[in-house]
């Protein structure tokens, strides 16, 4: 897979777009978390948010 310049020379972002970029969501609960990192993510960088979602997630699972 061809990946787009914004991931290249960073395994974060090369993993979270060759696993997770474009995928459409259903289940409630991805989305849920989705739109939480989204709003963390404000003001931050992604890469910041991606480092901490292992954290986070497990405080989301009770939504």
């Amino acid at each position: 897979m061809q990946a787009c310049p914004w991931c290249e020379g960073f395994d974060l972002y090369r993993d979270y777009h060759d696993s997770e970029w474009g995928v459409p969501l259903y289940d409630d609960r991805s989305l849920f978390e989705l739109l939480i990192l989204e709003g963390a993510q404000a003001g931050l960088s992604w890469a910041t948010i991606l480092k901490k979602r292992g954290k986070l997630s497990p405080c989301l699972r009770w939504f």
